[in-house]
């Protein structure tokens, strides 16, 4: 593998850095999810809003999007180099990230002119938040077998069913929602067949938005059911039917950004064994800590590895895989371990909830804990995700 970048590419991460450095100052002091502070959601959207918003005065928002609306058209290579330069300058995340990673691109590619210019502008800028309602309550991870229905009635549509564990819908102005527009489609065999994409108005009768209350106290997630929600036909995008092409046309876009994954864990590392310096320095002298730190530095290192393995296959017009669902496995061991580790080189003091007097970095490692179990879940359940690779890469022989 060679990563040496060419002179367009240094000029591109010379030009991100710059102007990170006279940007992102301004941002330095604000607290995201988790730093000790009771209102910390509604903190942490308010401050990625306005970062979004000052990312994209830079056109730094939407970078793989095209010039006309925002974007730098950018390779695949200054995709890794975003990623990696974002993840170690510790930037805040974006505001629209389901809008401006896979939404907005599927409005570009099968959207007509109109719905173009209806939301494109306001994902870009951050005026308004976006979801994405694919997952149900009998279709996770098996996200064809979805059940909401969408009945044509004149030049409209009739929702009714449930989606479940949808990000921020709560806070979201428009979704892009998956349905069933061929009820018949299950009994058949054939559920990738009728389904249809819809941009649903969150704020119209019959939708309705139920946090959903996580241990760590806060409510990220959203149940939303419909119940004879009627969304105007013009508001689908693609044809009747197209859904699973319209959807899998960004979600098989494999996740170059993942360049920044290893660098984020090993910033958890540094950060960790930092506050165990300063608040329980003997835990370090602890032959089987010390082990678990010198084990997760090494598989930090082998998941950068593997997501340069990846990069290698994309640049070569390969398929990156089986590294992709490798390298979702590491994360989620990974954060997890790290969490746990957190605790146990802080000793009592790990334990303290955030909001406490006494407690490190707000608290944040009693709130990790509990947090990064979601892992084992987001971007694709970690059972799922083996029986994948057993099955397709491995080809283990079935029973």
């Amino acid at each position: 593998m060679d990563f040496a970048y060419d002179a367009e590419d240094e000029a591109f991460r010379s030009e991100l850095q710059g102007w990170l450095d006279a940007n992102l100052g301004d941002f330095a002091d604000l607290g995201e999810i988790g730093d000790g502070h009771a209102d910390s959601l509604s903190r942490t959207m308010a401050r990625r809003q306005a970062w979004q918003r000052r990312l994209h005065e830079g056109r730094w928002a939407a970078i793989n999007w095209p010039r006309e609306w925002g974007g730098r058209e950018a390779t695949t290579m200054q995709n890794v180099i975003y990623a990696e330069v974002m993840a170690k300058a510790k930037a805040p995340g974006l505001y629209n990230p389901n809008g401006i990673w896979q939404i907005g691109p599927m409005i570009l590619r099968w959207g007509t002119d109109e719905q173009k210019q209806q939301w494109l502008p306001g994902i870009l800028d951050a005026s308004v938040h976006w979801c994405q309602g694919f997952t149900e309550p009998q279709a996770g991870s098996d996200l064809a077998n979805l059940r909401t229905t969408a009945v044509a009635d004149g030049d409209e549509y009739v929702l009714n069913g449930t989606k479940i564990w949808i990000s921020t819908a709560h806070l979201a102005r428009w979704g892009l929602f998956l349905v069933r527009t061929d009820p018949d489609a299950i009994a058949r065999g054939a559920k990738h067949e009728g389904i249809t994409a819809l941009i649903v108005d969150m704020e119209a009768p019959g939708v309705q938005c139920n946090p959903i209350r996580e241990i760590t106290g806060e409510a990220m997630f959203d149940e939303v059911v419909f119940t004879d929600a009627r969304i105007p036909a013009a508001y689908r995008l693609g044809g009747e039917g197209e859904g699973w092409t319209v959807a899998m046309g960004t979600l098989t876009h494999e996740r170059v950004g993942t360049g920044g994954l290893a660098i984020g864990l090993r910033s958890e590392l540094d950060q960790m064994i930092a506050a165990a310096r300063d608040h329980n320095p003997d835990a370090l002298d602890d032959p089987g800590i010390r082990e678990r730190i010198a084990r997760l530095y090494t598989q930090v290192e082998l998941t950068r590895l593997l997501n340069a393995r990846a990069l290698s296959k994309v640049l070569k017009g390969e398929r990156s895989w089986p590294e992709v669902p490798l390298a979702k496995l590491q994360w989620s061991h990974l954060s997890q371990a790290l969490a746990e580790l957190n605790i146990d080189v802080l000793g009592p003091l790990g334990v303290l909830a955030k909001g406490g007097p006494d407690t490190v970095d707000g608290g944040h490692a009693a709130y990790n804990y509990p947090w990064q179990r979601f892992t084992s879940i987001g971007a694709g359940a970690t059972e799922v995700q083996k029986n994948i690779i057993a099955d397709r890469a491995i080809k283990l022989p079935r029973r």
